[in-house]
């Protein structure tokens, strides 16, 4: 039956569909963590994506035995849910390269993306994009991985735009620290935190710059880190004016404790995410045509709206009745 579409299959016709991805992405480097990180997405769902992280992660000297690991937990039963990524060296370390091909070549199938760390622009971008192709391809995988590129130097800041256009580009995160260290004092390292963090004028552009590159070529911007571990509330704040004041759907978590306050900041509103239900159930109902809903009218234009906001509201454990569940998310 036509009034049975799937939105995905009707709305974006002449689009890509934007990412629907875990509002938090939680990094760890160290086997322990990464462990306990896997242990906490097996008790929450996954409701936050885990990067195993093998540019800071790794001890110098055993990048290749931190890649094995990292590969052989990628592939392990801990990982329940498939959501795990892996955040490489940058294209100026010798081992970037062995990093994906010893993770690809062990874990590949379930991997959930690669992050590029430090990319000067566009060109370096491109060049690991295109060896991480070649890699999947000699490892005999059947799908891209999806790549998220760290803005976090001059270079790849300028060219935000032309890096976010690149093909398998679904993610732009801000490096903050990286960001600040490269401009050699001239931001003060009041500016590495909140408030100064949303208020000075460089790092301000930066955000607004990468979110709006992001969302203009349908790509998810991830917002820095908090540095603060112990105060949930000042993460959750964070969280929440990175989502509605600089329009971030996702922002990075470098503790445990970090992921619930952040998942909580980015959650749409209950109210908005049953409003979004009815709507798109009705729509569905009328095969997608124009529908009226509490006096308003609706379009695939509003369409797309709610079902992305539908999507972030299951992503982030807004409780959905079971007849939305159903139709949308069987």
């Amino acid at each position: 039956m036509t009034s049975a579409l799937h939105p995905s299959s009707v709305l974006y016709r002449d689009s890509k569909p934007f990412p629907a991805l875990p509002a938090c992405e939680h990094y760890a480097g160290a086997e322990k963590l990464i462990l306990k990180a896997l242990q906490l997405q097996q008790q929450m769902g996954p409701l936050f994506d885990v990067t195993c992280d093998c540019e800071d992660g790794a001890p110098a000297g055993r990048e290749r035995e931190h890649a094995q690991m990292v590969a052989a937990l990628i592939a392990s039963g801990d990982n329940r849910h498939d959501r795990v990524g892996l955040r490489v060296h940058d294209i100026t370390h010798p081992h970037w390269h062995a990093d994906m091909e010893i993770v690809l070549s062990r874990a590949g199938q379930r991997l959930a993306y690669v992050t590029l760390p430090k990319v000067g622009g566009r060109q370096d971008a491109q060049t690991m994009i295109m060896a991480l192709r070649a890699i999947e391809k000699a490892a005999g995988l059947t799908r891209q991985i999806p790549v998220h590129v760290l803005i976090e130097t001059h270079g790849a800041l300028r060219e935000v735009h032309d890096i976010a256009a690149l093909p398998g580009v679904e993610v732009l995160d801000f490096g903050l620290m990286d960001f600040v260290s490269g401009h050699h004092g001239a931001i003060p390292a009041w500016a590495m935190k909140s408030p100064g963090q949303f208020e000075h004028p460089l790092v301000v552009r930066a955000k607004c710059e990468i979110a709006a590159a992001a969302l203009g070529h349908g790509v998810v911007p991830a917002h820095n880190v908090t540095t603060e571990l112990r105060d949930t509330t000042v993460v959750f704040n964070d969280a929440r004016r990175a989502r509605e004041q600089f329009g971030y759907l996702r922002m990075w978590s470098i503790h445990p404790n970090q992921i619930q306050p952040i998942v909580d900041a980015m959650r749409p509103d209950f109210a908005e995410a049953a409003e979004a239900a009815e709507i798109l159930a009705a729509a569905q109902d009328a095969a997608w045509g124009p529908i009226q809903h509490g006096g308003r009218l609706h379009d695939r234009a509003s369409y797309r709206y709610y079902w992305e906001l539908l999507q972030r509201a299951r992503l982030t454990g807004v409780p959905l009745p079971e007849a939305i569940r159903a139709r949308f998310f069987a």
